[in-house]
């Protein structure tokens, strides 16, 4: 008797083409997504700033310098684990490795960064906190960008947008039932992302490696050359990068410090701020869920993609204005939610976009990793900036959050503009 085939959750592959991705696949690789997200991104919008409050009363400025520096050494790293996935040979494939052990170095030291008793600590276990969680949702992308047709690219992103976005807000939600446990705070999301990564791992199956042969070896010339691209070889990849560079820049500058913002502007503490950052973020799904499901479905639709970035990064200047004169809560909220639809909206199309102008797909894991710097960069970058020009005209303790929210506005529309002007082959 044959050996019964494996249970595929992709349909069969047409000759030269990708296979169309069935919902079950796509289900759990969303799933997964979520529960990425949900482990880090609350810890970025939330848990941190709580345990460095703790730590260093009134000194926020600190948040910047850990987070920062944390993804500083991620971008550092990010093309060297890119290329390793790549040319990775096991029985589990070549992304899977990179998903398990992103899952159990990120869920291990979130634990370790609840319990750190101080700074110094607290700042090198979130490096690697980062570094685990960040390689696992890399990891994600590889895989789309290895098996998803371009037919569903649009849709496909914007449900990881759209997991992407809201998963931080539950999240917080889920912190905020337990803010009189700063464990807890951290380690209920890395759970549950650990639990929703392992389910993909185990179904999400993956071709065996082990006899792959990859034409060339690595030097450190490939070493090198895993950090950058020819952007006159790939103008559009090019241009796209610089596009998304931009937009995040401004998206960081105006969501890296929401914690500490929201406090100053409704006169809370900042433990208190977690209700206030989860009532606003509950609506908020219903706006990222808009952006990002309608964007990626019109975006597939009409075939056009650079349009609707540049509509997605428009929604983030209009709420980023909003957000940086209110002084209550329906304003902060209108302008949250506003920032949350421009988020999903620009990130589903672009992430498209991304798909579409890879150079090559054999070297998925290497120009992903590139195309992550356009993010990763900014979120180094922009909370180590921030400081100085929250510090612009401010008085006292009252930081400028005003002039910061406006530069973040500005920087996202320049993105918006490049997108939609300078990416030729893509509609």
């Amino acid at each position: 008797m044959g050996t019964p085939p494996t249970p595929q959750l992709l349909d069969e592959q047409p000759s030269g083409e990708l296979p169309k991705a069935r919902a079950g696949y796509v289900f759990w690789m969303m799933a997964a997504n979520f529960g990425i997200s949900m482990a880090f991104v609350v810890p970025l919008s939330y848990s941190l700033a709580v345990r460095i409050d703790e730590l260093a009363p009134g000194r926020e400025e600190v948040l910047g310098y850990v987070t920062g520096t944390a993804q500083t050494i991620y971008l550092v790293l990010s093309p060297l684990l890119g290329l390793w996935s790549d040319r990775t040979r096991s029985r589990l494939g070549r992304r899977r490795p990179f998903l398990i052990a992103g899952g159990l170095l990120g869920l291990v030291s979130l634990i370790a960064v609840a319990v750190a008793p101080n700074l110094l600590l607290v700042g090198a276990c979130w490096i690697l906190t980062l570094l685990g969680w960040a390689t696992a949702a890399q990891a994600i992308l590889n895989v789309q960008a290895d098996r998803i047709p371009e037919e569903q690219r649009g849709r496909i992103s914007g449900f990881t947008g759209l997991t992407g976005q809201i998963a931080p807000i539950i999240g917080i939600g889920v912190a905020s039932a337990v803010t009189g446990s700063t464990f807890l705070v951290f380690v209920l999301p890395g759970l549950i992302g650990a639990v929703l990564l392992a389910v993909f791992v185990v179904l999400g199956k993956e071709t065996d490696t082990r006899d792959a042969v990859h034409q060339t070896g690595v030097s450190m010339k490939t070493l090198l050359s895993s950090y950058v691209f020819n952007p006159r070889k790939y103008p559009d990849f090019g241009w796209n990068w610089l596009g998304r560079l931009a937009f995040f820049m401004g998206l960081y500058f105006n969501t890296t410090f929401t914690t500490f913002f929201y406090a100053q502007r409704l006169d809370l503490p900042v433990r208190d701020v977690a209700g206030t950052v989860a009532i606003i973020g509950v609506v908020g799904v219903v706006a990222a869920a808009l952006g990002a499901m309608g964007g990626g479905y019109l975006s597939d639709k009409l075939r056009r993609r650079r349009m609707f970035a540049l509509i997605g990064a428009l929604f983030f200047v209009v709420g980023a204005v909003v957000e940086a004169f209110a002084h209550s809560f329906p304003v902060l909220m209108i302008g949250s939610v506003l920032m949350q639809l421009a988020i999903a909206f620009f990130s589903a199309v672009d992430q498209a976009i991304v798909l579409a102008v890879l150079p090559s797909r054999e070297e998925a894991g290497r120009y992903m990793a590139v195309v992550a710097f356009a993010h990763k960069l900014p979120s180094a970058i922009a909370p180590l900036i921030a400081p100085f020009i929250m510090a612009i005209g401010a008085s006292g303790a009252v930081k400028n959050y005003t002039l910061l929210y406006l530069a973040g506005a500005v920087l996202a529309l320049i993105g918006g503009v490049l997108v939609f002007t300078r990416v030729k082959s893509v509609r």
